[in-house]
């Protein structure tokens, strides 16, 4: 367990519970929502990670804040790993480790003034790259949690790299601590501990030559039975209309999506020679924005930078092909939608659009919008706002496109509200789902993944008690 006195002297607050999973020994016990959990076995845990290990203990003496105040000492007995059935407002309760770099592409400084809190929180914590695969630039952890990571283990955890070259990582990240990239990697092998890397390409800084060291670079530490960089994603940059006027970056364009693509797959063939593996992988936004086919499912080997858009849509075509195979041939109800999608995966979506029409009595138009709000010609999905979406729908409604029995939009452009008490999503815009479908006069369903989108399509029931769900 962490060795307390080489913590930062940060305020450990309990940690409060916003459900208990049904079923589990917490439901037994008689916890509730709004209960606070202040220690366990005597040591307050700082994080998820503490809670978790304590609580692999059979036996626990639980300190516990009820919601109206009163402290409970409970002793629990259980088996070795069985988990209590608790979950959390956060996954930190010391607070935040903040970034203090100053990388002109950090999406966060790319956002208007005025919105929502959140909206500006920079963290550059290791134990959210630990929990949830995060990345994290490793300029901002201090000694004792190196210590930490070493001690329990943390591994993998996900790093933004950008380059390798000291002077051009310190210029990109405007850190001096920066540039000591390498030796950070050294320790990572040293403690043999892994770590997955990731390089955002900014035409005119780390692209060129500079993109190619940092990936021989990264390879370089791809050796042995436990590599230190198991991977590494290429990711374009992404630029806002709200980003400072002297931040010297330069949109990706076709021309030099079609560069890298190039560049990186002859690195790539370098790689299947000498590692046995691609290791590092373009992100579909690459091919996306150079026009270019993406390559086939074998190419992706396990997926192991899925979370940076690595793959992500050749698995989504991958799902729905196995979904198509039992689509009906039509549906009781006719009915129709409008499925909205940033305009980056128009063309890559086509195909299923085609076959869900192909359904007897089916319609599904696909708005492929992009992000005015952005300021962005080419948008990923989860960029659009609720703005971009009530223009673009609302000048296709006045030209005489229907927008059809309700709208299907992707849930990753939506946010739960910051409020606990408060059951309403929000783009990123601060715009509600409600809002815009009040605006539009039109049903409104925030879809999560390929099934739900099908069933909410296709299923045999009527359609007033099919918009209900």
């Amino acid at each position: 367990m962490t060795d307390r006195s080489t913590l930062p002297t940060t305020r450990i607050s309990p940690a409060k519970i916003t459900s208990v999973v049904p079923g589990s020994i917490a439901e037994e016990i008689g916890f509730e929502a709004g209960d606070r959990l202040v220690a366990v076995n005597g040591q307050r845990p700082r994080d998820l990670i503490d809670y978790r290990f304590l609580c692999a203990d059979e036996v626990l003496d639980l300190e516990v804040l009820d919601s109206k105040g009163a402290t409970h000492s409970i002793e629990v007995e259980k088996d070795y790993d069985e988990k209590l059935g608790l979950e959390f407002e956060t996954a930190l309760f010391d607070g935040l480790i903040q970034c203090v770099n100053r990388c002109p592409f950090c999406f966060i400084d790319q956002q208007p003034p005025g919105k929502r809190e959140t909206l500006y929180l920079k963290d550059d914590d290791y134990r959210l790259s630990f929990l949830y695969g995060s990345y994290l630039t490793l300029t901002n952890i201090p000694p004792a949690e190196w210590d930490r990571i070493a001690k329990l283990r943390l591994s993998p955890l996900y790093v933004s790299v950008h380059a390798t070259e000291p002077e051009v990582r310190s210029r990109l990240l405007k850190n001096d601590r920066a540039a000591k990239i390498i030796d950070h990697l050294a320790w990572f092998q040293q403690h043999r501990l892994q770590i997955h890397a990731q390089v955002v390409v900014c035409p005119g800084i780390n692209d060129g030559p500079h993109l190619e060291r940092t990936l021989r670079d990264l390879a370089s530490f791809h050796t042995g039975d436990t590599p230190a960089v198991i991977s590494a994603a290429v990711v374009p940059v992404g630029l806002t209309r709200f980003r400072p006027d002297e931040d010297e970056l330069i949109p990706v364009t076709t021309e030099k999506a079609q560069e890298v693509i190039a560049q990186v797959q002859a690195i790539q063939a370098d790689f299947q020679t000498e590692l046995g593996t691609t290791f590092a992988w373009l992100a579909d936004e690459w091919f996306l924005i150079g026009r270019q086919n993406l390559p086939p499912e074998s190419h992706y080997e396990s997926y192991p930078q899925i979370g940076n858009g690595v793959g992500s849509i050749r698995l989504f075509l991958k799902e729905f092909d196995e979904i198509a195979a039992n689509l009906p041939e039509k549906v009781e109800t006719p009915r129709t939608f409008t499925w909205v999608v940033g305009n980056a995966v128009e063309h890559a979506f086509a195909p299923m659009v085609d076959r869900l029409n192909q359904i007897e009595g089916l319609t599904v138009n696909m708005a492929a919008i992009n992000s005015h709000y952005w300021g962005q010609a080419i948008t990923v999905t989860g960029l659009l706002t609720g703005q971009d979406i009530l223009t673009q729908l609302s000048a296709q409604a006045a030209e005489g496109t229907t927008l059809g029995d309700g709208i299907l939009l992707p849930s990753l452009m939506l946010k739960q509200s910051d409020s606990q008490l408060a059951e309403e999503t929000y783009f990123l815009d601060d715009m509600s789902l409600a809002e815009l479908e009040y605006k539009l006069n039109c049903l409104v369903l925030s879809v999560q993944g390929l099934p739900e989108l099908v069933s909410l399509c296709t299923q045999p029931r009527t359609l007033s008690t099919e918009l209900a769900i």
